[in-house]
């Protein structure tokens, strides 16, 4: 199952339903209509949603409707809140709106780590792919970098924005594939 995560001043409204999409920056989403995710919010998942729609246009192109479904008053206050998640947002940037639909509520948020690698800690797979893998030379410097940072968050602001952060989960997914497959880890839940 893939996974859709908000910062957690965005948790009650999207629990409360005035939160319905999300605008992202950058590459295009890897998710389709239809997608089942798991909606996490400030470092935890809250419950599961189904991705209604996913529109691709410009920063320019935004409307008000993309910005009420997101949960804002108007374009205006999207755009600064762009402004803040993305320092680099212009015009011209790539956007995707992204509708989803919270299907169910989680009775106790849980902790976000315990879904995105079955249950390890990304701290533990990094150590181990690092001791038992052979590595890319990419993988092994972002994989470096998290450690070092202690955090994705600190590490994607050193690569440049949070919207970097794909690119450390990407390499962390990639190494615990691996430790599986050699049979080093497995799942936890």
């Amino acid at each position: 199952m893939r996974h859709l995560e908000f910062d957690g001043r965005y948790r009650e409204a999207i629990l409360k339903g005035k939160k319905r999409a999300t605008v992202r920056l950058g590459r295009k989403p890897n998710l389709k209509e239809g997608d089942k995710v798991i909606i996490h919010a400030g470092g935890y998942a809250i419950g599961k949603a189904v991705i209604e729609r996913v529109e691709s246009k410009t920063v320019k192109e935004l409307t008000d409707e993309d910005a009420f479904l997101d949960g804002f008053s108007s374009r205006e206050e999207l755009i600064k809140a762009l402004r803040e998640h993305y320092r680099w947002v212009n015009d011209d940037s790539r956007a995707h709106v992204i509708v989803f639909r919270l299907v169910e509520r989680f009775d106790k948020p849980v902790m976000s780590s315990d879904y995105a690698y079955e249950g390890n800690l990304p701290v533990e797979i990094a150590e181990k792919a690092l001791k038992y893998l052979d590595l890319s030379e990419e993988d092994r410097k972002l994989i470096e970098l998290f450690l070092k940072t202690g955090s994705l968050r600190k590490a994607a602001y050193r690569l440049g924005g949070l919207n970097k952060r794909h690119l450390i989960r990407d390499a962390l997914r990639r190494a615990y594939e691996e430790l599986k497959r050699k049979g080093i880890m497995g799942p936890k839940l």
